[in-house]
């Protein structure tokens, strides 16, 4: 029980709970941002911190869950966790007062930036400076490479090349079908990588392509298997871990308004909401996935991140799309010129990189290049 409910823990809760408390029933966020800007700049970074802070604390109460039940179950929980994070912050920007009908394509756009290449990128060339060539499972990494090209094919690519409504925007039958098509085919591959395939997406044994099929393969380096797991301890975190995703839901309104003002009151790109909510959501993820590169557990870093762009697109779509026809607020997924280069650059690589067994160092000099062409793209469009 000391050991679940640490002084780290129990401190990041209250200061966490603190600060809900605080923008929920004491401070008004609209006087804030109407009054001095220095007590709206301080406001801001309280709450960024805050939400930052209660992310950190769901990755490492996910990271402990997935060492206790092993692969893939348990980056599977880190993955849902993060993302529904990122669903619940697209959604409150949506709903705000602002028109943010690119929010959705920009985040899962952001995302695939980010994760498929800065993060990529910097796991292979770290674990390449440590280890060399990393293995992992190829048919695990084709898997996720086909999720990627039809679910992000048909939300972000299909648009710009159909009649619909319009201007890269679905009809709502085209909302409804789409939305429908996601949800099935994501629900199946959860099913496919849990159940029936689940040995496709564990690390191969070291110095050798043959895989671990039986039930003992996990990434627990106390040497536990799955048999052994405590039920209580199961709970108990998993109650932790929802005590640190609910403060991010309730801030996540107030954070869209500070967003929104900033962005507008600065004249920077409208597409930066997007780009901060997934640096938000996914640096803790990010960071987990350096460390296990740093373990020589290349196949989790392919479940952290190419798990991470699959869930992104099988929740945030959907959530989205229905949002979009529930509230009357228009959604616009197609993507830009420059953007549909880089996406098909970024999936073309990737493949490319990913047909084979073992990594290669200098394919992550060429993932992170892509993330330079895409930061600089953002700011010189």
């Amino acid at each position: 029980m000391e050991r679940i409910f640490s002084k780290q823990t129990c401190i990041r809760l209250i200061f966490i709970w603190t600060v809900v408390i605080a923008f929920l029933f004491i401070l008004d966020t609209s006087k804030i941002l109407s009054g001095s800007s220095t007590v709206a700049l301080l406001s801001f970074i309280a709450l960024l911190t805050t939400i930052i802070i209660a992310s950190f604390g769901v990755v490492q109460q996910a990271d402990e869950l997935a060492h206790k039940l092993g692969e893939p179950y348990g980056t599977l929980i880190l993955t849902l966790s993060i993302v529904s994070i990122e669903v619940v912050l697209i959604s409150a920007v949506m709903l705000g007062p602002t028109e943010t009908p690119t929010i959705g394509k920009d985040s899962i756009f952001s995302v695939m930036m980010i994760i498929m290449n800065l993060v990529i990128g910097l796991c292979i060339l770290v674990g390449g400076l440590k280890y060399g060539e990393q293995e992992y499972n190829a048919q695990g990494s084709i898997s996720y490479h086909g999720m990627i090209i039809l679910l992000s094919g048909i939300s972000m690519l299909l648009p710009n090349f159909i009649t619909g409504a319009g201007n890269a925007i679905f009809s709502t039958v085209q909302a409804m079908t789409i939305t429908t098509l996601i949800i099935i085919i994501y629900t199946f591959f959860l099913r496919y990588q849990m159940i029936s395939y689940s040995h496709l997406y564990v690390q191969p044994k070291t110095g050798s392509m043959e895989i671990l099929y039986t039930e003992k393969a996990s990434y627990n380096k106390d040497g536990n298997d799955k048999k052994k797991v405590n039920i209580k301890e199961i709970w108990l975190r998993t109650i932790i871990l929802l005590a640190m995703i609910l403060p991010i839901v309730l801030l996540s309104h107030n954070l869209a308004t500070y967003v929104d003002h900033g962005i507008q009151s600065l004249g920077l790109p409208l597409s930066l909401g997007g780009v901060l909510i997934a640096i938000i959501v996914f640096t803790p993820e990010s960071i987990t996935a350096v460390k296990a590169a740093m373990n020589n557990e290349f196949q989790r870093v392919i479940n952290l991140c190419h798990g991470a762009f699959v869930s992104t697109v099988g929740l945030t779509v959907p959530a989205v799309l229905i949002i979009g026809l529930i509230s009357g607020k228009t959604v616009m997924f197609g993507l830009s010129s420059s953007e549909t280069i880089l996406f098909v650059i970024t999936l073309l690589l990737s493949l490319m990189n990913f047909l084979g067994k073992r990594t290669v160092p200098l394919t992550g000099l060429m993932h992170l290049a892509l993330f330079v062409i895409f930061i600089l793209l953002l700011f010189n469009p």
